[in-house]
């Protein structure tokens, strides 16, 4: 049943605009499953959702990996809408968000694949990018922040 579950929640949110997890409840009801506000939270925790500016600027969830593609939103506009500042020190690129905007710009950022980056960790407002070498840091920061001054 959560299967079928996770995999009817990954269909609502590329057909719906879900803005909130009252919206997901409400689309899952419609579709004939019984679930709580308790579960829908754990299903999004463990499918991974986060919430990002769509190609129509509406803040929805959205699956970081699968279907970023799909809504044709590429990194450097969820970046740009998402990102206030960029900086580094040592091996890490530390970016500074709008607040709630972390995990979105940090999934388009993991989509990018860039062979520097040796992980990522997004909270509510920030990113921690660890990349090999401090000079990829500063490259890596140095290109982020020409995007933010080119917007």
């Amino acid at each position: 049943m959560k299967k079928r579950r996770h995999e009817k929640i990954k269909e609502i949110i590329v057909d719906h605009v879900v803005e909130t997890q009252e919206d997901l409840l409400r689309y899952l009801k419609e579709a004939g499953y019984e679930v709580t506000q308790a579960t829908v939270s754990r299903d999004m925790k463990e499918l991974r959702l986060v919430k990002g500016l769509d190609s129509r600027e509406n803040y929805r969830y959205m699956s970081p990996k699968s279907e970023l593609p799909k809504m044709n939103m590429n990194f450097s506009h969820i970046f740009l809408g998402a990102v206030i500042h960029v900086d580094h020190a040592m091996n890490n690129v530390v970016i500074k968000c709008h607040s709630g905007m972390a995990n979105a710009a940090c999934a388009a950022l993991d989509n990018m694949n860039l062979s520097s980056i040796v992980g990522t960790l997004a909270g509510d407002d920030t990113i921690l990018v660890i990349t090999r070498t401090e000079q990829q840091a500063q490259n890596l920061s140095k290109e982020l922040a020409e995007m933010l001054h080119d917007r």
